[in-house]
């Protein structure tokens, strides 16, 4: 089994659908059952169940895809440090990214590392923080960023935090809010269907229940921090968001929330990896890229 035969195991894994998985290998689904009916043969066992709603792997093929990930996480690092014998920034820099970073603050930020090493490649994932997270600790990334307070006990850099705000089109009174039409902020579902654990969720749930013994009366659930901001725009509720989201063109009023205890809910933006990938040159200067530049990058757009 070569690599290309661990990259389209992968993205059968990934996909769930030997269409996609072909699309994303650049192949014909024909070829691509045909290698699968030259593995299942060479390995003597059924990898592949097909079903209504698509292709998923036997119990056989799992295991098989597991090694496949193992072995494409090893041969990435022996590359990795045969570039780093000569100190050389070379090679693909694999990252994870929470998706509003990559969509507003990354491009710059890559832009300048490219001009530094064009030599360098990125294999950017943009997903949730807690996938990101998943990511990081299966090795199949290098470097992550993400949004709220997660369990991370590695190197890890505080990018920026900022408040949680109520957003209004007019100011109101805090007291009126639990019979006002919420707008309410709905994390999206992560790729395998699971509802992820929020602490941007927590965070506002532990400020509401220290003022109101009411919940709120929520009008409507929207995915999206923009599509809450625009529903608040057109008069039809407030929102809970962060900060960042609205700018002083939005003409929206803005109060940030403050627990009992005198202190705001925040919501923090971190910069996380294993300590070890330091030693690689190219993820040490991306690294040490984010901590200067990215830190203000990250500040001077909110």
């Amino acid at each position: 089994m070569d690599e290309k035969d661990c990259r389209l195991l992968l993205s059968i894994s990934e996909e769930s659908s030997l269409t996609k998985a072909a699309e994303r290998m650049f192949m014909t689904q024909p070829a691509l059952t045909y290698r699968l009916q030259q593995l299942e043969k060479a390995f003597g066992v059924p990898l592949i169940d097909k079903t209504l709603k698509g292709a998923r792997f036997t119990p056989e093929g799992e295991h098989l895809a597991s090694y496949a990930r193992k072995m494409l996480n090893e041969l990435n690092q022996v590359k990795e440090q045969l570039s780093n014998i000569r100190n050389e920034v070379k090679g693909t820099l694999r990252l994870g990214i929470a998706n509003h970073y990559s969509l507003y603050k990354l491009p710059p930020l890559l832009k300048q590392f490219k001009e530094l090493y064009p030599e360098v490649q990125f294999a950017v994932t943009c997903a949730l923080s807690v996938e990101v997270m998943e990511l990081l600790m299966r090795d199949e990334i290098q470097v992550g960023v993400i949004r709220g307070e997660h369990p991370w006990y590695e190197g890890k850099h505080l990018l920026h935090d900022e408040p949680v705000c109520i957003v209004s089109r007019e100011p109101i009174d805090l007291n009126e809010l639990p019979d006002l039409p919420q707008i309410a902020f709905q994390e999206p579902l992560t790729k395998t269907g699971g509802s992820p654990v929020s602490p941007f969720r927590e965070g506002v749930a532990s400020w509401w229940y220290e003022r109101f013994e009411r919940s709120p009366t929520v009008a409507m659930r929207v995915d999206s921090y923009e599509t809450c901001k625009e529903m608040v725009r057109y008069g039809l509720g407030y929102a809970i968001i962060p900060g960042i989201f609205v700018s002083a063109s939005d003409g929206l009023h803005q109060q940030e929330l403050i627990r009992q205890n005198g202190q705001g809910v925040r919501r923090n933006t971190w910069l996380v990896y294993k300590e070890s990938v330091l030693q690689q040159a190219t993820v040490g200067r991306f690294v040490d890229l984010m901590r200067t530049v990215g830190t203000q990058h990250v500040l001077d757009g909110c």
